[in-house]
């Protein structure tokens, strides 16, 4: 591991309370991308400034919308990296990027929100971009 697990849980809660599901392992990995079924919304977690001030706190804010993902997934860019690289192998045509987030329709990969698209900007304009997102590609919930 790079970084000491005490430094990282908190880092890892702020996405694991939103209900987004910890991939540890590669077979963790392999077992919701490679499943190619409906969506999924894969989440490159960081220690970096930018994982906590921008890419964190944007996908709390998304996943707030009515059109979510049918599963939502994170690995740790560091301390997970046999998980994170599986993750990166199902990212075809993209650089490795810490933080990233990356939407996933039927196993294709539909949306890409790489470092350089997430550093410098504000976390409700990521926020906004993901939701834009969900709502073109994840179906909304049936009200009754």
């Amino acid at each position: 591991m790079m970084y000491d697990e005490m430094m990282v849980a908190p880092m890892r809660a702020e996405l694991t309370q939103l209900g987004i599901q910890e991939t540890r392992t590669p077979d963790a990995v392999d077992a919701v991308l490679g499943e190619k079924k409906g969506t999924v919304l894969l989440v490159v977690n960081s220690v970096c400034g930018c994982a906590a001030g921008m890419a964190r706190p944007a996908v709390a804010m998304a996943v707030e919308n009515d059109a979510l993902p049918d599963k939502m997934i994170t690995v740790f860019a560091g301390n997970d990296r046999e998980a994170t690289q599986r993750a990166r192998e199902y990212l075809v045509g993209y650089r490795p990027s810490s933080p990233a987030i990356a939407l996933f329709k039927d196993g294709q990969v539909v949306k890409v929100l790489e470092r350089w698209n997430i550093e410098g900007r504000h976390a409700h304009d990521i926020a906004s971009e993901l939701v834009h997102a969900f709502n073109e590609f994840c179906a909304k919930p049936v009200v009754a």
